[in-house]
């Protein structure tokens, strides 16, 4: 059993072609898929989606790109929909100080939203952190202070020192495509210091395909080269790594094991 950690299957909502890549992820053994909400208008589609397959499941949340849409009708609409059992956890939210798309000040006051609204309904929070780790940090030690929450940095490309900070916090971390890149010696030199029961394996298709398929459309069947990368990077068995990682994806999901 593999699962897709994070994906964005609404980016194309045709029919016809969900079920293509549906049917090709299945063939290469992923059973469940964690659909990823960036902005307020998937919404509907996200949840129409995940009614319609048993095995697709969403999160509800603001990507820091589009930050500026974060306000109390957004999170009305999300908390309207926390009892739906399919909806694992809050996000993609978090911090990107590389591209900047929204300001600073309105990302750091989207993701505190987000942390706080993933605090109060005990669910998990999907970061996306690019060029901003010391900020991150910051604003999880403050709310640390508060209370406990917990998730999963998505896609991780940072430092061993930010990796290390995270996993003190409780967050699991999540191996993307990028691994397999020939440029990221460093990343998987990171990922080996990973503890193997905190990592998660993801493709955020439709971006960042795996070698041997870098630069195609990524889809979910493709994950099965990360997993082979994060064997080879931990020195274990590809049966293994998939158990291991499902395994994590249902403790720290934790609604989907109800």
């Amino acid at each position: 059993m593999i699962i897709d950690s994070h994906c964005h299957l609404s980016f194309d909502n045709n029919s016809f072609n969900i079920e293509n890549i549906l049917n090709r992820a299945r063939i290469s053994g992923v059973s469940k898929y964690l659909n990823i909400a960036t902005k307020s208008n998937e919404f509907e589609t996200l949840i129409n989606i995940s009614n319609r397959y048993d095995d697709i499941y969403f999160t509800l949340g603001i990507h820091p790109h589009e930050s500026k849409e974060t306000n109390d009708d957004i999170l009305q609409i999300i908390k309207k929909n926390l009892d739906n059992k399919k909806l694992l956890g809050i996000g993609e939210t978090g911090l990107d100080f590389y591209y900047n798309h929204s300001d600073k000040k309105t990302q750091i006051e989207s993701l505190e939203y987000h942390i706080d609204l993933a605090q109060e309904y005990r669910l998990p929070l999907i970061i996306h952190m690019r060029d901003a780790e010391d900020e991150l940090i910051s604003i999880f030690n403050d709310k640390m202070k508060k209370y406990e929450f917990t998730g999963v940095i998505h896609c991780f490309t940072g430092s061993l020192k930010f990796a290390q900070c995270m996993l003190d916090m409780g967050f699991y971390i999540s191996a993307s495509g990028i691994i397999t890149f020939k440029k990221s010696e460093n990343l998987r030199n990171t990922f080996k210091q990973i503890p193997l029961d905190r990592l998660l394996v993801e493709t955020d298709s439709p971006y960042l395909a795996p070698v041997p398929n870098r630069g195609k459309t990524n889809e979910p069947s493709f994950i099965i080269y990360t997993i082979k990368k994060l064997c080879e990077i931990h020195d274990i068995k590809y049966d293994e790594m998939c158990k291991l990682t499902t395994m994590n994806f249902k403790n720290l999901f934790k609604r989907i094991n109800d």
